[in-house]
């Protein structure tokens, strides 16, 4: 299995996506600033990082697990399953592939936030707004993470599966 955690930018929620689903970072309730900042990829990445696959490990089952900054456009992720269908399908692999959309967890301080450190290049405003946006919304990335996994063992005869999360909309 392969996941993707995917959004606009892939440096924020994907990355906090990636860090729980890598037990970087261990549930809880609340996370300081040390330990949101001290994910890998938090607010690191650049434009020229968009569409480009970002490697964060492998989980405990061995699965690698990437992020994706796909930015608003929406083809991205089509693109990349036909593709991944033509090379399954060339070359006989019988490989599963998770995109899992954190979207929908983005709170309105993180799109903020992430405007003003990373558009702006304005940090003293923009990171404390992305780490009050990403206190609101680790519990709903967190549930984001546990539902990919699970799905991810569903038995289906898709080897590609696209996962919206609309459910953990904030």
């Amino acid at each position: 299995m392969i996941y993707i955690y995917n959004d606009y930018g892939g440096t924020h929620t994907t990355s906090l996506a990636a860090a729980l689903h890598l037990n970087i970072l261990k549930p809880s309730n609340h996370y300081s600033k040390e330990e949101i900042l001290s994910v890998p990829f938090f607010n690191k990445l650049t434009k020229e990082d968009f569409g480009k696959l970002v490697f964060h490990g492998r989980d405990t089952d061995g699965h690698p697990v990437y992020t994706l900054g796909r930015k608003s456009n929406k083809l991205v992720v089509p693109a990349l399953k036909e593709f991944s269908m033509v090379f399954f399908n060339r070359y006989q692999i019988e490989e599963r592939v998770i995109f899992s959309n954190t979207s929908p967890t983005v709170p309105l301080l993180m799109s903020l936030g992430g405007f003003f450190s990373r558009g702006l290049k304005m940090d003293s405003i923009g990171v404390p707004l992305l780490i009050k946006g990403a206190q609101q919304c680790i519990n709903n990335i967190h549930q984001l993470v546990e539902h990919t996994k699970q799905s991810a063992h569903f038995s289906t005869d898709d080897n590609i599966l696209i996962l919206n999360n609309e459910q953990y909309k904030k």
